[in-house]
């Protein structure tokens, strides 16, 4: 068989299309194949899919593709122009590759596949191409994805930011409890993050109006945004931001405290952890500091604490009772940070226990929050407040990219 028979075959071409040429450079380690077209070959209109279209004239362009073994590979063409009576003069439609791109569609789908789980300027050194070329691929997949992506179903959403970089530089990320994934991610922090939502939701065939639930911090601006752009959701405060609420305030108990108790010195996890993921020698400490004798204002707030945690151990009947219960002996502990996270809880009081009815958290988001974390300590962070929302999507958009194979 000829090599250039085996290229044929290799690239998968049909007619017209052909490989006419190749040139190999042992030295510069690159392969080059060139493609062409029998004279008189016709060709569809990119426009309006019109058949029978001879060449106007033609332009030669060069793709990169897939290394052959570890030599670089280029594929060259003259592609044809044609004029259309309805559209005018355009060129053609490669199979090969897509419009306005230098790489194969092979070549990108290799790029989609390593960015999900390696830097994209380490591909860039590891395909010896520059990473804005590769931003440009990512940005037109999940561009494109995105704009296909349907949003009808979506009846769940929870809420939450991430940080972009050091400083208060926010994404916020608004995620489909029910699939999960990401369904819009968009810059800062504040109540038109909510509005431009709505609207992306809208534009994805998503009805604001059958939007039943939303789980969030209690963030005012994402409270006021709910309230004002989906007034017939329900709201549920997200039980482990409800958890942080009280934990910092028996964290700022035991700082309080640390002035006069030397005590407590090298304490502060051991009141913030679970009990069941204290080490033996905290479990031994926690004990002898919890001793009633010693009168400690933490061990008072940490018990305040440990009482509140059996409210999402409640029935449903009996949560709004033992939250009231809960609540007079906070607002009664005389230890002011306890008695303003109580009343914390109080003005959002219909929120927290929207729990025991949607049994929906942000665990998902924080899970989400992990990964696009990860990305971006390996890649050191993204130049561009576009290229981190890109690469959120392509780690947890769960969009259809429709990449060859």
């Amino acid at each position: 068989m000829r090599d250039i028979d085996l290229f044929q075959m290799a690239l998968g071409l049909r007619p017209p299309w052909r490989v006419s040429a190749t040139e190999f450079d042992p030295i510069e380690k690159r392969l080059d194949i060139r493609l062409d077209f029998p004279r008189g070959s016709t060709f569809s209109c990119p426009e309006c899919d019109q058949d029978g279209l001879k060449a106007y004239d033609t332009a030669e362009k060069t793709w990169r593709h897939l290394n052959f073994f570890q030599h670089e590979a280029y594929l060259t063409a003259r592609v044809p122009r044609t004029k259309c009576d309805k559209c005018g003069t355009h060129l053609v439609d490669v199979p090969w590759a897509r419009s306005d791109s230098g790489f194969t569609l092979l070549f990108e789908a290799m790029i989609m596949t390593l960015s999900k789980s390696m830097p994209v300027k380490t591909i860039a050194s590891f395909v010896n191409e520059h990473d804005t070329r590769l931003w440009r691929v990512l940005h037109h997949y999940v561009d494109d994805a995105r704009e296909k992506a349907d949003h009808s179903q979506v009846k769940q959403v929870g809420m939450d930011e991430t940080s972009r970089r050091r400083g208060h530089n926010y994404v916020s990320l608004f995620v489909d409890l029910e699939g999960p994934r990401v369904l819009f991610a968009t810059d800062g922090k504040d109540a038109s993050t909510v509005k431009r939502f709505k609207q992306d939701l809208i534009d994805h065939g998503g009805n604001p109006g059958t939007i039943e639930e939303m789980c969030c911090d209690m963030s005012p601006a994402f409270i006021s945004g709910v309230e004002k752009q989906f007034p017939e959701a329900s709201v549920t405060f997200d039980k482990f931001h409800v958890m942080k609420i009280i934990n910092d305030a028996v964290d700022q108990v035991r700082r309080e405290e640390f002035k006069d108790r030397l005590e407590l010195k090298g304490t502060r996890y051991i009141w913030l952890k679970n009990q069941t993921n204290l080490k033996e020698s905290q479990s031994e400490l926690l004990e002898q500091l919890t001793i009633k004798k010693l009168n400690l204002k933490t061990s008072r707030a940490y018990h305040i604490k440990l009482n509140f945690q059996e409210l999402y151990q409640q029935p449903t009947e009996e949560a709004e009772p033992f939250l009231r219960k809960w609540y007079f002996w906070a607002t009664h502990s005389r230890l002011d940070p306890i008695i303003k996270a109580a009343k914390t809880i109080k003005s959002h009081w219909d929120g927290v226990l929207r729990w025991f009815t949607s049994k929906i958290n942000n665990g998902i988001l924080e899970g989400i929050n992990s990964l696009i974390q990860a990305a971006k300590a390996r890649a050191r962070g993204y130049r561009t407040k576009r290229n981190l929302i890109t690469m959120i999507y392509l780690i947890a958009g769960k969009l259809d990219f429709e990449l060859p194979t």
